[in-house]
């Protein structure tokens, strides 16, 4: 069984403008400095022609996990990400995102879109958590999408001020 994600991120700036800033290692670099929570690291970047894949890992603290989460798998939690973006294709991007937790059964994986909307652009992610734990997987699932989504927001908000910047 898996839970679903989905969330849409609307920015004010054109299409051009927010891909330009999603293909540029050092607003990875920032990103994590300053949304990624303690220790977070950016293990690898690699750029192309309009195109990024980016390998960050990160830390959530025990203190900041479900309780249901920790009855499993005590300490804080090591998360590998995963994130990809194509190159803009008029008025489009696709990506991918993936997340391991570190010693844990437990995924999530997905697409990401970028798409022109007017004068502005929107990130469209589509993905899903999946725990494989007997009987107690659906509840982490819905946990760990929760926690998922509330990153997203803090990455959204991020990247708005970075584009502002």
């Amino acid at each position: 069984m898996s839970r679903r994600i989905e969330h849409s991120s609307s920015y004010a700036f054109p299409v051009a403008q927010v891909h330009a800033c999603l293909i540029v290692e050092q607003y990875w670099r920032d990103r994590l400095e300053q949304v990624g929570g303690p220790g977070a690291t950016l293990d690898q970047a690699t750029t192309g022609p309009g195109t990024i894949s980016v390998a960050m890992s990160q830390t959530i603290p025990a203190e900041h996990l479900p309780g249901i989460v920790t009855k499993i798998r005590p300490g804080d939690l090591v998360i590998r990400r995963i994130e990809t973006w194509s190159m803009l294709e008029g008025d489009r991007a696709a990506g991918t995102f993936t997340a391991e937790i570190e010693g844990a059964p437990a995924t999530i994986s997905g697409t990401q879109t970028l798409t022109g909307d007017g004068a502005g652009s929107n990130v469209k992610f589509e993905g899903k958590a999946e725990v494989k734990i007997p009987l107690i997987g659906g509840k982490i699932e819905s946990a760990i999408a929760d926690e998922v989504l509330r990153l997203i927001e803090k990455e959204q908000e991020f990247t708005e001020r970075w584009l502002g910047a």
